[in-house]
């Protein structure tokens, strides 16, 4: 005899928010390009004294912050970019967390160095962890916050470029996108996407 499951079991958590930055585990990945996404993180757990613990899944570590009265998981995949989506899926089903729900942090070789975007759906623009994310989201429509890195130099290929750290001239640019994001990040958590984007894009 099968039973059907209790409606708890597949509600959707409503209370949570869950923010995701991307980028790859490892001593040699800290300070590069690609890893902007666990910068901003990073940052906004230390604003709050949250500390990053493994998470119940497994699929990487996660710090719990309030916004206000709103509950908000931050996540650093450790799947390493490419497999993001497994890291991402996990915790979402675990937590039950709705898609309307999610913001991805990625870094953007299409924007100049420190310039943010924030997106309510689209494409991935060629970034591997996003186009993961998609795939086993089974869908983009999920909010993301790109952040510039710069287009890659005609002498070099873009993974090198990407797995590069930023140079003496760009750190300035990178701290302040770094902290405005994690203000963005707080304004999208009480004002919605919308409001993020007008107030932070132009930026």
């Amino acid at each position: 005899m099968f039973f059907r499951k209790k409606n708890e079991d597949i509600t959707v958590n409503e209370n949570i928010f869950l923010v995701v930055g991307l980028g790859n585990i490892g001593k040699k990945y800290d300070g590069t390009r690609h890893n902007i996404g666990f910068m901003v993180v990073d940052s906004i757990a230390e604003r709050y004294d949250a500390p990053f613990k493994p998470s119940r899944t497994g699929k990487g570590d996660s710090a719990i912050i309030n916004i206000n009265e709103n509950r908000v998981m931050l996540l650093k995949p450790n799947t390493y970019m490419n497999r993001s989506g497994e890291a991402v899926a996990a915790v979402m089903k675990y937590y039950k967390i709705s898609k309307h729900k999610l913001l991805v942090i990625s870094d953007d070789i299409n924007l100049p160095v420190g310039k943010l975007r924030f997106r309510a759906k689209g494409s991935d623009g060629g970034h591997n962890g996003l186009f993961n994310i998609a795939n086993r989201l089974q869908g983009d429509d999920f909010s993301r916050l790109r952040i510039g890195v710069g287009q890659v130099p005609p002498e070099m290929e873009q993974a090198d470029y990407v797995l590069s750290r930023f140079i003496s001239g760009e750190k300035t640019q990178i701290d302040m996108a770094i902290s405005t994001a994690a203000d963005g990040i707080k304004d999208w958590v009480l004002e919605g996407l919308e409001a993020a984007a007008n107030k932070y894009n132009g930026w």
